[in-house]
Parts: structure tokens; sequence; C-alpha cells
């Protein structure tokens, strides 16, 4: 994977692109985070679980827990939420320009955080089919919960491993979970938007 990282007044930006990776790969990741969690970053992901789980089609809402250790050793045992694009600030909506998207907000770190409508910050991967692959931008955002500009490189540098690792496992696990047909256990979304800024929607998620 090759990658650059900006930093602006929104947020840290990761700009990333895979050879041999598909939109739809990626998409199918984000309802089977379970079967991957520890792959996707083995040196500091936890496995993970479903405490409000995806449905086939729609996986907006769904909270996963994400117990991890970054690289500055804090240990974060992460609540997160897939976030309906209508609840995102429109300040940050207005920063998706790619063909798929997922918004994700980190709740906080106990049961109690599901309750709590404000989130500690967005995080927000977007990609695109290419002809090689696959290209996106995945940016880290704090709102509740302020990131400085080493906070954000710590990010970074985490979420580097975590869109790297795709390239490793992704393209094979995909394949491998074909055969299973059951959506209870192998659910996909297609999570292609159209639109922009406060217009923007999910094509294939019925509402």
């Amino acid at each position: 994977m090759d990658y650059t990282v900006t930093q602006d007044d929104i947020g840290t930006h990761l700009h990333w692109k895979h050879d041999g990776v598909t939109a739809q790969m990626i998409d199918w990741f984000w309802s089977n985070m379970e079967k991957c969690n520890i792959l996707w970053h083995p040196e500091e992901h936890e496995p993970l679980t479903w405490e409000v789980p995806p449905k086939h089609g729609n996986p907006i809402h769904s909270i996963h827990l994400a117990p991890q250790t970054w690289s500055d050793g804090t240990r974060r045992n992460l609540y997160i939420r897939f976030e309906d694009l209508d609840d995102v600030p429109s300040r940050f909506r207005n920063t998706i320009d790619h063909e798929h998207v997922v918004v994700v907000a980190g709740l906080g770190f106990g049961p109690e955080s599901m309750e709590d409508p404000d989130p500690m910050g967005y995080r927000i991967h977007q990609w695109e089919k290419t002809d090689f692959g696959v290209r996106g931008r995945s940016s880290g955002i704090g709102t509740r919960v302020k990131e400085t500009h080493a906070d954000g490189l710590v990010w970074a540098e985490h979420c580097a491993q975590e869109v790297g690792n795709w390239g490793v496992f992704l393209p094979q696990l995909f394949t491998l979970w074909k055969v299973v047909e059951n959506t209870d256990y192998n659910p996909f979304t297609d999570l292609t938007v159209e639109g922009s800024g406060d217009t923007l929607r999910y094509r294939n998620i019925e509402r």
C-alpha cells in the first residue's frame, strides 16, 4: 500500500491506495469485522465483539467493542458505532467525495457510552475503485474529545497498519467466505453513496 498523511483544521487524513483489493471487499469487511480484527492489526488489536450486530443489507447503528493498545502504550476498550449519514455533522459530511464510505463514531470506553448521543469523535473511511484496485482516504476527527497534532499522528500510524493489512488478508478472506451463503453468518452491505453534503445518502440501504 502507498499512503501519505496530511492534517488540517478538521483532523488527520490518511490517503491510500491498494493493488488487488476491490471496493466490494472493503464493503464486506465492515459487516464482518469479527472475522478478521486481529488480522487487521496483529500487534495492537484484540478480538472484536458485536454489542449490536450489523444486519444484512444495513449495518447502520451497529456497535462493536474493539479493545486495542496503540503505539503510545494506551489501551483503549472502544465502543464504536456505525453512523447514519444524517447524524454526521455537515462539516464532516462535506469532506466525503469517494464512491463508498463508512462513518464510525467513537462512543467511549464502557457500556454506558452506548447511550451517549455525543461521540468522542469520528473516523471516516471512504474508497473507490481504480484500474489497479482501490484508493481511499481515512480521516480521524476529534469532537467531544479533542485530538492534538501529536494524537493525530499516533492514530495515523495505527490506521496505516490497519488499511495496509487489507492488502495482506482481505482478498483471500473475502473469497473463502463466499461459500457461506447464510447472511446471518456472512452479511453484506453495498456502501455506495450518492449525492453530496447534506444530500449524501447510501444508494442501497433501505430506510
